[in-house]
């Protein structure tokens, strides 16, 4: 059961970081400077919100859920509705800033960090369903391999964020915004079919 466990951590960690990991990108493309403690800060947040929503929505299950299932018909409107506005506002000042140094670039707030990590965390309250069976420690231990496997995809996306960022200068701030509206759509068109 241990062995079981702890693939199925990794499978979904896997599955359900890549959202994260593709907005890390785009937010290692808006700023190329970013220092390595702030990378990991914004990987700590994906992975916190990728190990809260799976253990989340196992509790609902094991709780509420009948109330779970009305809610998760929202789920797919919620990211379209925050990735479309963050990257939006991204999408906005990059094409207003244009070739603005890295030093001048403002750094990712928290708000819109905290945004990102819900808007791309939400769809893995369905993920307290695949673990519904296990005990409320063994949901823990896979909620903890969900979120130390988020944690390295997102930092990955950080790092080659940053670097292609660095080559595209002031196209990269638009570059990261349009990534976050595709990503929004992507989750919502998915949910239709």
């Amino acid at each position: 059961m241990l062995i079981e466990i702890l693939l199925t951590g990794v499978l979904l960690g896997i599955g359900l970081a890549m959202d994260a990991f593709s907005v890390s990108l785009a937010n290692g493309l808006n700023q190329p400077c970013m220092r390595q403690g702030r990378m990991c800060a914004v990987a700590g947040v994906f992975s916190l919100f990728q190990l809260a929503m799976p253990l989340v929505g196992w509790i609902l299950v094991s709780t509420v859920a009948r109330a779970f299932v009305a809610f998760e018909k929202c789920i797919p409107w919620i990211a379209l509705v925050l990735l479309g506005y963050i990257g939006g506002k991204m999408l906005v000042e990059g094409i207003r800033n244009g070739d603005v140094d890295c030093e001048d670039k403002p750094a990712l707030g928290v708000r819109a960090l905290l945004v990102q990590g819900l808007a791309t965390s939400i769809d893995a309250l369905s993920v307290g369903f695949t673990i519904s069976d296990y005990r409320f420690t063994e949901a823990l231990v896979s909620c903890l391999i969900i979120g130390l496997v988020t944690f390295f995809i997102c930092y990955a996306g950080l790092l080659i964020g940053k670097r292609a960022g660095t080559r595209l200068a002031g196209k990269a701030g638009v570059l990261g915004g349009v990534i976050l509206i595709a990503i929004g759509l992507e989750i919502f068109l998915t949910s239709l079919f």
